[in-house]
């Protein structure tokens, strides 16, 4: 079972991969990070796309009813992952599910030129089931 540092090696051998984090949705904060930041800043990255992830997991009308909230941090999240696509490149967000809190998430960073968005969200997926936190 990798840790956070070994996943996201992974995820960089994924084609077309740029940089890779694991940020905190609740505090904003980049667990870890490698490759490139969009924008050049890791921790600017991980504020704002957590911003992002943190509306959109507490967001009642893209789950059916079910919400999840600070309050509630063992819930997993009602999304699986997020898509953003840009003229370059591609933004997948894929939220983990863990026993003890459920407030983190995988961000990938592909180039939209040679990158493999399927491949990749299959393979985050499953990274996202093996990543063993703490």
């Amino acid at each position: 079972m990798p840790g956070i540092d070994e996943s996201l090696l992974e995820a960089m051998r994924l084609p077309g991969a740029r940089g890779a984090s694991l940020v905190d949705w609740i505090s904003g904060l980049a667990l870890g990070a490698v490759g490139e930041a969009p924008g050049g800043d890791w921790e600017a990255t991980a504020a704002e796309t957590a911003e992002l992830a943190r509306h959109v997991a507490e967001s009642g009308s893209l789950a059916a009813g079910e919400t999840t909230t600070a309050a509630d941090p063992g819930k997993a999240p009602p999304v699986e992952d997020l898509i953003a696509t840009t003229g370059d490149a591609y933004h997948l967000l894929r939220f983990v599910s863990t026993p003890f809190d459920s407030t983190v998430f995988l961000h990938l960073w592909l180039g939209r030129d040679d990158g493999n968005l399927a491949l990749a969200r299959i393979r985050l997926a499953e990274m996202a089931d093996r990543l063993v936190l703490g």
